[in-house]
């Protein structure tokens, strides 16, 4: 059995995922499996995959489903102690599988988190660190939600969490990251954090997480199903935070919308989403880290609009 499954999903990316792939073949720990799963690319991305020899690889090549069922496929057919996601322009440090296994296998962690790098087209690359957390469970430590990226990447998950079929990706609507996450962190009995970089993300703002397309408003219906997942006393603070400093980023994301009626439809409904769900939504604890000037901003539904109104316009010029 493979210490750990890598799992990369991958749509028209063959410049990108070789990179991916061989930061996988590199690894330091050579017990790992890695599955790719190909969402029906038309490039030459079956091509590259078929360059590579090695017996521990799994190309798999469908029609286009989505990434969460690309996701969701991969692990079906994962067979390693432990799962993880990679993102086909994304990559891993060498180290990854030998030390993020090592300290998961030691204190018998379902779960464990790393800190990682951005990197952008210019090369600049920057470092990204969580906050640190002693061994522990959400119900123990709500704030988790807050304190851990809600991606599946930089992550590793023990195999047994997804006998539970509810802990799979959602295929039918975007930013289906984050309830994952959610459901992952309540499965895990152990959930521990390695303060260490040892994934490379790439940030590009024309990837599919974009928040300033008519998808955006999917961000609703992924934060009503966390509202329904973390639906106890225990979790409301932390999924109010949660709520709020979610909203609060994408509404003042909605400069980069052109389309001025999507863009106030946005703000409007995330604004009202608050009020609703949130209570005292502007003395939420998220905005207590805020600069004055973006906590004067964010909290306001008229300034905000105005500034993003503001933004639209000098842009478009």
């Amino acid at each position: 059995m493979a210490k750990i499954s890598v799992i990369i999903p991958t749509y028209n990316r063959k410049t990108t995922l070789k990179k991916a792939v061989e930061s996988i073949l590199y690894q330091t720990d050579r017990n790992w499996e890695l599955i790719i799963v190909d969402d029906g690319s038309t490039d030459d991305t079956e091509k590259l995959m078929s360059s590579y020899t090695d017996n521990r690889i799994k190309y798999f090549k469908r029609e286009n489903h989505g990434i969460g069922a690309s996701r969701n496929f991969g692990i079906e057919n994962a067979t390693g102690e432990y799962l993880t996601f990679v993102d086909s322009d994304d990559y891993l440090d060498e180290s990854f599988v030998e030390k993020m296994y090592k300290k998961a296998k030691e204190e018998k962690l379902d779960m464990l988190v790393c800190d990682y790098y951005n990197f952008y087209k210019n090369r600049k690359i920057e470092e990204v660190h969580l906050d640190t957390f002693e061994t522990t469970t959400l119900r123990k430590n709500p704030e988790l939600i807050n304190i851990v990226n809600l991606g599946p990447c930089n992550k590793i998950y023990k195999k047994s969490l997804f006998k539970k079929a509810e802990n799979r990706f959602a295929e039918v609507i975007k930013y289906e990251d984050v309830n994952f996450v959610i459901k992952l962190l309540k499965s895990s009995e152990s959930i521990g954090k390695f303060d260490e970089c040892l994934n490379y993300f790439y940030v590009d703002n024309d990837s599919q997480t974009k928040t300033y397309d008519e998808k955006v408003f999917d961000i609703f219906k992924v934060l009503d199903i966390a509202r329904k997942d973390l639906n106890t006393k225990v979790y409301k603070e932390a999924l109010e935070t949660l709520i709020v400093g979610t909203l609060t980023n994408y509404t003042v994301q909605q400069r980069y919308q052109k389309d001025k009626q999507i863009r106030s439809k946005f703000i409007k409904q995330a604004f009202n989403y608050m009020r609703y769900n949130v209570e005292d939504y502007k003395h939420n604890k998220y905005f207590n880290k805020r600069p004055f000037v973006k906590r004067i901003i964010e909290k306001s539904y008229v300034l905000t609009k105005l500034y993003c109104n503001i933004y639209a316009i000098l842009k478009s010029k």
